[in-house]
């Protein structure tokens, strides 16, 4: 018998007392502990090795490093070829492809033109400057798409009180007539069941705007939807690629659409460490565009109107909405679901606040944030058991793909930059007399310093992906942007395997969080 997508209740869990049935219950909580045991089991496991078994701890972490090397490598390759594909797409013409394309009408019968594809675009904001989400809708103005095309939603909250009233009112005079239609949506608070947060307020922005879609007898497949971060500026071809992309999709209906997020609208104000992490995450998004296999929503990202409505829209009690409505849609869909890869940027924000201090607090907690979206992982393997439409081969590659990957982000600078040496340190005499030993240093050092090519790499991207340095800064500043990324392996480990390994921890023990607002200062 088949159960309708709103029927199947577990698409809705947030956490494990959102589960009816107590014994389902103690399943997903023990699904929400396993990240935390294996990171932990790693790192404890690593230090207890050394203590009473320093000769496989040695083997272990020489493995290790060549399992870095060879990753360094393969990132390093799949940076320079994503970076190729991104710059071909910014100089192709998007909008004369689709002139000339004809659409399979297999795919999208009820479609006779890609003018017939809209766009709603919804930015959702709570108590950021004015000056940041003018130039978020200043961008999508100089589109070339046609703007009779684009429907805007500014989505504010009512917590916000008067600034978000009056930033809405602004924006409305200055842009409610330069697109097909400019709505304005007010997110109550305190709503039962819910999180304040990004996902809640797109939830209501989006039924809200299915009322005038509706109004308009826009047909839902006609509609592409777009959530965007408040500070996310969209390139004038943008649009052009998205919908080419939708119109050739194997499963149009069926695949969300991701952009190449590159955090670069206030890199020049940015400090080093800032920078460092804001490039890094611009590479890792490039790099995962690469393989499709892995792709999955984050941030600004867009997805068929028809499949999100179906989905009744985007859940309103997790933190991590933008990385869960791909794995929503995935069990929704019974596996049949992809993320298509656009190889194509959006500019964001880089964390910037107005001191150094709470700049460097601001990073560490976006990191955890995005280091929630941990609380996937027991929602799609719970998923997964509840689904058994779902292939078996599907289920075990995905359900791999984010253990390993959270795994991964938790733990591997640590074993790297301060559990490798312990052997040494907590071996022993008998060991510290083996040839092992000697050679462990020596082993690992040169590993390492192959591994430097990642770094090289990476520094030659980050300028190519720099945008024109302002007049205001000399070229101290762009040699600065080079000798910043000594600062990476501190910058992997503190700014990103702790407040991962933070986020783990607290799920394992069932601290939950709350959603977090990232501020967003612009010193210029």
């Amino acid at each position: 018998m088949h159960i309708e997508i709103k029927d199947r209740l577990y698409l809705r869990i947030g956490k494990a007392s959102d589960v009816q049935n107590p014994r389902e219950r103690v399943f997903y909580r023990i699904l929400e502990m396993l990240p935390g045991v294996l990171a932990w089991g790693t790192l404890l496991g690593a230090v207890l090795a050394s203590w009473f078994w320093p000769m496989g701890a040695a083997i272990f972490i020489i493995l290790f490093d060549v399992y870095w090397l060879l990753k360094t490598i393969f990132f390093s390759l799949h940076l320079v070829s994503a970076y190729r594909r991104m710059k071909e797409n910014l100089a192709t013409d998007w909008m004369q492809k689709l002139h000339v394309l004809r659409l399979p009408s297999s795919r999208l019968p009820s479609l006779g033109a890609w003018r017939d594809v809209y766009h709603l675009v919804i930015l959702p904001f709570y108590d950021e400057p004015a000056e940041l989400i003018r130039s978020s809708l200043e961008a999508l103005r100089t589109s070339r798409y046609p703007l009779e095309r684009l429907i805007v939603v500014l989505a504010s909250e009512n917590r916000a009180g008067e600034l978000g009233k009056n930033i809405a009112v602004l924006m409305e005079q200055e842009f409610g007539k330069s697109f097909f239609k400019f709505l304005i949506t007010v997110h109550p608070a305190n709503i039962a069941g819910e999180i304040a947060g990004k996902g809640s307020n797109e939830a209501w922005a989006g039924r809200e705007a299915q009322k005038l879609i509706d109004a308009l007898r826009i047909p839902h497949e006609h509609v592409l939807v777009s959530v965007f971060d408040s500070d996310t500026r969209a390139h004038p071809g943008y649009f052009g690629c998205l919908t080419w992309n939708f119109l050739t999709a194997q499963n149009p209906l069926r695949s969300s659409y991701q952009p190449v997020p590159v955090f670069t609208n206030n890199i020049w104000e940015a400090p080093f460490f800032s920078r460092v992490v804001a490039s890094s995450s611009t590479f890792w998004h490039m790099m995962k565009q690469e393989n499709e296999e892995r792709l999955t929503t984050f941030s600004s990202h867009a997805m068929s109107f028809a499949a999100i409505v179906k989905m009744d829209f985007w859940q309103t009690n997790i933190v991590s909405e933008d990385s869960r409505v791909f794995w929503q849609a995935l069990l929704a869909f019974d596996g049949d679901y992809r993320v298509v890869p656009l190889h194509y940027p959006v500019a964001m924000d880089a964390c910037l606040a107005h001191t150094l201090w709470q700049t460097a607090r601001n990073q560490y907690k976006q990191q955890r944030r995005w280091g929630w979206g941990i609380e996937n992982v027991p929602y799609t393997l719970f998923g997964f058991w509840k689904n058994p439409a779902i292939a078996l081969r599907k289920k075990i590659r995905y359900a791999f793909m984010q253990i390993e990957g959270f795994w991964s982000w938790s733990t591997n600078a640590i074993l790297l930059f301060v559990l490798g040496w312990l052997p040494l340190a907590l071996g022993g005499e008998v060991f510290n007399r083996t040839v092992l030993s000697y050679n462990l240093p020596l082993i690992a050092r040169t590993l390492m310093s192959l591994a430097l090519v990642g770094m090289f790499v990476s520094t030659a991207i980050s300028l190519l992906l720099l945008p024109r340095r302002p007049e205001r800064y000399g070229k101290k500043k762009t040699a600065a942007m080079v000798l910043q990324w000594l600062f990476l392996p501190i910058s992997v480990m503190v700014l990103g395997a702790f407040p991962g390994l933070e986020a783990q921890t607290r799920l394992m023990l069932g601290r939950y969080m709350g959603f977090w607002v990232t501020e967003k200062a612009r010193k210029a």
